[in-house]
């Protein structure tokens, strides 16, 4: 068993740990106070290719791993998560249906421009009344005079509203099955289409400066080609889509936790009580000890899960394992560092206030912790 990254892997590692740490960093602090979305830095890592490391160089591509891709979230996220997410939600959500699922043609027409950093594409699957529901799908399409007429809802949606977003897919209800469920379609709206209206965004408790909206579709009309892969079989493919977003999500939560586990050393290094640094104190060596080990594991658990998707494996349970185990891991590391800094982890001029607001959702998106367990459950045969 060989743990070791090739040189591909170290050196997209290298480049995103170099840039978040020059170029994102810096700004951290400032795009949490204004809320503003980062279009600079990203369109810096679209010039880097890290918008595209997935995907195939005939297609704008870098043609890297999927475990490269990961780790190049878990460097980003640890400079800010609000970047990190934005960058994975534009790849894992908006991008890799298209790869996945689409046509020639349309891979040809959208992913070119998504993999170069030249546009955003958002992902429409939660609702107001479907969330970990996912199967709630509410919104609907019907098929009329070769058009899809679309109405409905999402919410919560990433990326949907930028000045760089150039449409989203979502999923809705397009007829019933044999069985009597809901038979549920996805389909690509473009920005601008008539009848598809963004909301205002989001005041949020963390991951401000990301991108997060909800969407509205009244008789949204679009062509029947920009159906995405075959009608019904749009829960199986955002299903799929989810598992290797966990993956991603796993290596994002490694990095907001890595960044906790830096600034608390740095600061029990540095600050000093009773005539010595904390850091000497095994109430506070004990904590850091912890926070090493659990970020070591949660690592571990999504390049194991990672490797299992390159190798063409199933890997949905180590999936939902590494993102509950990491999204839990990151939870306890915030919570050790504000502690660790005691009462100036409570105020915001430090990082470790930021963390600790930010990694709620990690619990949240792309499947709750509660609905990794259920599948973890299933899985072992519950």
């Amino acid at each position: 068993m060989d743990f070791t990254l090739n040189d591909e892997q170290m050196a997209i590692r290298n480049t995103c740990r170099d840039f978040a740490e020059k170029e994102i960093k810096p700004l951290a602090e400032k795009m949490d106070a204004t809320g503003q979305f980062p279009y600079e830095l990203v369109r810096q890592m679209g010039e880097l290719g890290l918008l595209g490391l997935p995907f195939p160089e005939e297609y704008g591509g870098a043609g890297a791993d999927f475990l490269s891709y990961c780790i190049a979230i878990e460097e980003i996220s640890r400079g800010d998560v609000s970047v990190g997410i934005t960058m994975e939600a534009h790849t894992s959500l908006g991008a890799m249906p298209f790869y996945l699922f689409g046509s020639q043609e349309q891979k040809e027409r959208f992913l070119p421009a998504l993999a170069r950093g030249e546009q955003l594409w958002a992902f429409g699957l939660t609702e107001p009344e479907a969330g970990s529901d996912s199967g709630g799908t509410q919104t609907r399409a019907t098929l009329q005079d070769g058009s899809w007429h679309i109405n409905g809802a999402k919410a919560f949606i990433t990326n949907a509203g930028t000045e760089m977003t150039a449409g989203v897919t979502i999923t809705a209800v397009t007829g019933t099955r044999p069985d009597g469920r809901k038979e549920i379609t996805n389909l690509i709206v473009p920005k601008g289409t008539s009848g598809y209206s963004i909301g205002s965004a989001y005041k949020k408790m963390g991951w401000k400066a990301s991108d997060t909206r909800p969407l509205a579709f009244e008789d949204c009309v679009v062509p029947e080609e920009n159906r995405l892969g075959q009608r019904g079989e749009g829960f199986k493919q955002f299903m799929q889509i989810l598992d290797g977003g966990r993956v991603a999500i796993a290596a994002l939560s490694v990095g907001l936790a890595q960044a906790c586990l830096d600034e608390a050393l740095s600061y029990a290094k540095q600050r000093k009580q009773f005539g010595k640094p904390i850091s000497s104190f095994q109430a506070i060596q004990f904590k850091l000890a912890d926070m090493a080990t659990e970020i070591e594991l949660a690592r571990l658990m999504y390049y194991k899960a990672a490797w299992l998707h390159m190798q063409g494996q199933p890997y949905a349970r180590e999936a939902s394992m590494a993102k509950l185990f990491a999204s839990e891991t990151a939870k306890r590391a915030a919570d050790q560092a504000v502690q660790i800094h005691g009462g100036y982890g409570f105020m915001d001029e430090y990082p470790v206030s930021r963390y600790w607001r930010s990694v709620k959702i990690n619990e949240i998106g792309e499947g709750t912790s509660e609905v990794q367990r259920i599948l973890i459950a299933k899985q072992l045969g519950c």
